[in-house]
C-alpha cells in the first residue's frame, strides 16, 4: 500500500505548519517548520527543515536541517535586536511592527521543480532557484541559480552544469512533472534506466 497520497501531506511528528499549503503526495519531516509557504505536488523535506515566505515547485527534494527564507533584522537602525518589532513581547502598551513582518512576508524565494537541496543549505529570502538545480550541503545561497546548475561553497557559487544547456531547455520545455500520477508511473521503468539525453530523445 502506498504510504503518501494526493489528498493530504505525510506529517511527521513535532512539524509546525502556519498559513501554508500543500500539494499532493507531500511530505514534511519530523520537527519542520513551513511558514507562510506554498509547497508543490511530491515535494518532501526531511527532518527540521525550516521553510519561510517560499514557493516550492513540484517534485522538489529538500534535505534536513535546510533554511530557506532566513528571516532579516535590520541593519540600518540603531538597534539589531527584535525588540523593536516584536515590542509587544516587551511592554504591555507597545504593538507589533506589522509592516516589518509583512516587509519579511513579501520577500519570497522561489524553489523551481525538481530541485535538490542539500543537507544543512541556506536559500537567503528573494532568490530563485531554477528548475532542476542542485545545492551542495553546507551551501548558502545568496544569488539566484540556474536551473540545471550545480552550486557549492559560502556563498554559494557555480561547480558545473548539471544537464548541458540545450538538454536543460529541452527538459523544461518536456515539464514531465506536470505529468499526471498514472503516466509517471507508465514512464517509471524510463526514468529507472534512461539518461537524460536518452529520456528527452524518447519524450521530447
Amino acid at each position: 500500500m502506498a504510504r503518501l497520497k494526493p489528498e493530504t501531506p505525510y506529517i511527521h511528528e513535532g512539524v509546525e505548519f502556519i498559513d501554508s499549503t500543500f500539494g499532493r503526495y507531500c511530505e514534511i519531516g519530523r520537527g519542520s517548520r513551513i511558514k507562510n509557504s506554498i509547497i508543490g505536488d511530491y515535494s518532501y523535506c526531511d527532518r527540521y527543515a525550516d521553510i519561510a515566505n517560499a514557493s516550492v515547485g513540484k517534485f522538489s527534494n529538500i534535505a534536513s536541517f535546510v533554511r530557506i527564507g532566513a528571516s532579516d533584522h535590520p541593519l540600518d537602525r540603531a538597534s539589531l535586536h527584535h525588540f523593536q518589532y516584536r515590542s509587544d513581547d516587551y511592554w504591555d502598551n507597545a504593538a507589533a511592527d506589522n509592516a516589518w513582518f509583512k516587509k519579511r512576508e513579501d520577500r519570497i524565494s522561489y524553489i523551481g521543480h525538481d530541485t535538490w537541496l542539500g543537507h544543512n543549505s541556506q536559500i537567503k529570502p528573494d532568490i530563485t532557484i531554477g528548475h532542476g538545480a542542485v545545492i551542495a550541503s553546507g551551501a548558502i545561497v545568496t544569488k539566484n541559480v540556474s536551473p540545471y546548475t550545480i552550486v557549492a561553497g559560502v556563498p554559494a557559487k557555480p561547480l558545473r552544469v548539471r544537464l548541458a544547456r540545450r538538454l536543460a531547455n529541452k527538459m523544461i520545455e518536456l515539464a514531465w512533472w506536470d505529468w499526471d500520477h498514472d503516466k509517471i508511473e507508465e514512464c517509471l521503468p524510463d526514468f529507472r534506466n534512461l539518461s537524460a539525453e536518452a529520456f528527452i530523445d524518447k519524450y521530447g
